[in-house]
């Protein structure tokens, strides 16, 4: 890695201990061996134990999801990070309480669309050059407008739910340079109080 960049880990959506009880396996070794500087959690966290395990590979930014509500609420639900002149918004993607019953329906008749989040986000109506969330459990990395739109997926996803456990990786360079990957972790399931290769 170039020494004018700097390496960003992404994840969103661990869901412990109401889904899963640990981390993925890969999760920390990956973010270590890619030597990010930084971490966002973009909600879902669940537990504080999350924190500290990402902690222990580099300083952790967080948002409160709609799983976080009483357990960080001490969290924002939006968060403004800026890294190199690129101004980066943070958010779950659910919105406030009532606007996450609300979004329900369309969920429920029409399912995912990526062009929903788009539109929400633009109501915010600031200019950043990058929005990272997460809540749909579905990866995206697609620029719209000179807008890096950035879900890493959600880190513990069984594969027939969706596209599998994911995390992301971003990379900010001089002169507003950024790049962004999806990475996709090994396939496996939490059974029986532990991670199982399927």
């Amino acid at each position: 890695m170039a020494a004018d960049r700097m390496r960003i880990g992404v994840i969103s959506d661990t869901h412990i201990p109401d889904r899963v009880g640990a981390l993925h396996p890969d999760i920390l070794s990956t973010f270590k061996d890619k030597g990010v500087e930084l971490i966002i959690h973009a909600g879902d966290i669940s537990s504080p134990d999350v924190i500290r395990q990402l902690e222990q590979i580099a300083p952790v930014q967080a948002v409160q999801g709609n799983r976080d509500w009483w357990r960080f609420n001490d969290l924002p639900t939006l968060k403004v990070i800026n890294i190199k002149e690129v101004k980066i918004l943070v958010t779950h993607g659910h919105g406030h309480f009532f606007s996450y019953i609300w979004d329900k329906f369309p969920y429920w008749i029409l399912g995912y669309q990526f062009e929903r989040f788009v539109k929400k986000f633009a109501l915010l109506n600031q200019d950043f050059d990058v929005v990272i969330f997460g809540h749909s459990h579905r990866s995206e990395n697609r620029w719209v407008q000179s807008r890096l739109y950035f879900n890493p997926g959600s880190a513990y996803d069984p594969l027939e739910n969706h596209s599998g456990p994911s995390i992301g990786l971003m990379e900010i360079g001089e002169e507003k340079e950024i790049s962004a990957e999806i990475i996709r972790l090994r396939e496996m399931k939490w059974q029986g109080g532990k991670w199982t290769i399927r």
